[in-house]
């Protein structure tokens, strides 16, 4: 089944989600001693591995991290393929300085910013269904 293309229909019905909890990215050399159930995302960059995982699971394994966020799963299927969805809602988002950390998956967008924005950017990202 393949994804949404049209940006219309993408940003008409994207319907952002709010996953509970505070979220964090870390890095490690040792991703063989993790719980891979425990983390959200791995990937794997020439200088290590980043990990995306629940706050206080980084806390329990007593990794570092600078950066707090709150997730947000943009609910749409959107296509790999789909052009411009990216760049409409971080615009929105830097247009109110709330930074945005994307992730594209297979079925959906998901959008990491800081904790203190959450609010704010769900009432943006929500506007674009009206």
């Amino acid at each position: 089944m393949s994804g949404e293309k049209n940006l219309e229909v993408l940003l008409k019905s994207m319907k952002p989600k709010l996953n509970v909890g505070e979220f964090v990215f870390c890095k490690t050399e040792h991703l063989d001693q993790l719980n891979l159930s425990q983390i959200i995302m791995t990937f794997k960059e020439e200088e290590s591995t980043t990990i995306i995982a629940k706050k206080e699971i980084a806390d329990q394994l007593k990794l570092d991290y600078s950066f707090v966020a709150s997730w947000i799963t943009l609910t749409v299927h959107s296509s790999l393929e789909a052009v411009g969805l990216t760049a409409a809602f971080s615009k929105a988002l830097s247009e109110n300085d709330i930074s945005c950390n994307v992730v594209a998956a297979y079925y959906h967008d998901h959008i990491f910013v800081d904790k203190k924005h959450t609010e704010k950017a769900m009432d943006i990202l929500n506007a674009f269904s009206k």
